[in-house]
């Protein structure tokens, strides 16, 4: 709930909502209207996303700018600064499944994101990112990897990581892609989940990768994911 420290030249304006992982602010900046977000992310992290966002935009997607400070970093005593984007969230994203694919199909051939790995590379790892496979429960644990499983020999490249319309705006100057956290080198087909009709195998990946992504950061949400999916089974608390 803490605003950006005042160093930051920022003056908040109010909290918005929807950062579920994050601390999320409107704030006036020098130039104009800002938002500032926190983050876990290192700097290296945050500059690996420029060639991937680089392909959205020759997509038409529209997409934010990180500022950077007077010595060229994005990360701002643990925050992000990037101009406000004025619009509304699709309703329904199959009309921007061309433009996902499009998006995709520009991607670059990139390492993986640093601290992150693929579906596949959980089946014997046990972070990336967010994820801490570590804190589920032993029993939820085989389930969900049973169905990273089933996707594991697909090919992988980067993805934006969680394109659901949420981190979507349909501004003035087109679809904007925001919330850039989650991208990593991964199977394309989790992009185009809420966009096209998947698989029932990458939709239980998909929704596995959910609850484990979210069951220290969100974790009535995970929950709330589990109690309502075929990984329940009799999950220790």
């Amino acid at each position: 709930m803490t605003p950006p420290p005042a160093v930051l030249g920022l003056m908040p304006r109010r909290r918005l909502t929807g950062g579920h992982r994050n601390t999320v602010w409107l704030c006036d900046g020098p130039g104009g209207a800002v938002v500032a977000k926190s983050t876990r992310r290192t700097e290296a992290q945050l500059r690996w996303l420029f060639p991937l966002q680089v392909a959205a935009r020759a997509a038409g997607f529209q997409v934010p700018v990180l500022q950077q400070d007077p010595s060229g970093n994005l990360l701002h005593q643990g925050w992000t600064i990037e101009p406000w984007v004025e619009g509304t969230h699709p309703a329904d994203m199959t009309d921007l499944a061309p433009r996902i694919r499009a998006f995709l199909a520009a991607c670059p051939l990139l390492p993986q994101r640093p601290g992150f790995c693929a579906l596949a590379d959980l089946l014997t790892q046990t972070r990336s990112g967010d994820i801490d496979l570590a804190t589920l429960p032993a029993d939820l644990l085989p389930r969900l990897r049973k169905a990273w499983k089933a996707v594991a020999k697909s090919q992988t490249q980067p993805i934006h990581g969680d394109l659901g319309a949420a981190n979507l705006i349909l501004s003035n100057d087109g679809p904007c892609l925001i919330d850039w956290d989650e991208s990593r080198v991964d199977l394309p087909c989790l992009d185009l989940i809420h966009a096209t009709e998947q698989s029932t195998a990458a939709q239980n990946a998909h929704l596995a990768l959910e609850i484990a992504s979210s069951w220290q950061t969100e974790p009535d949400h995970a929950r709330k994911l589990l109690a309502a999916s075929c990984f329940q089974g009799n999950v220790a608390p």
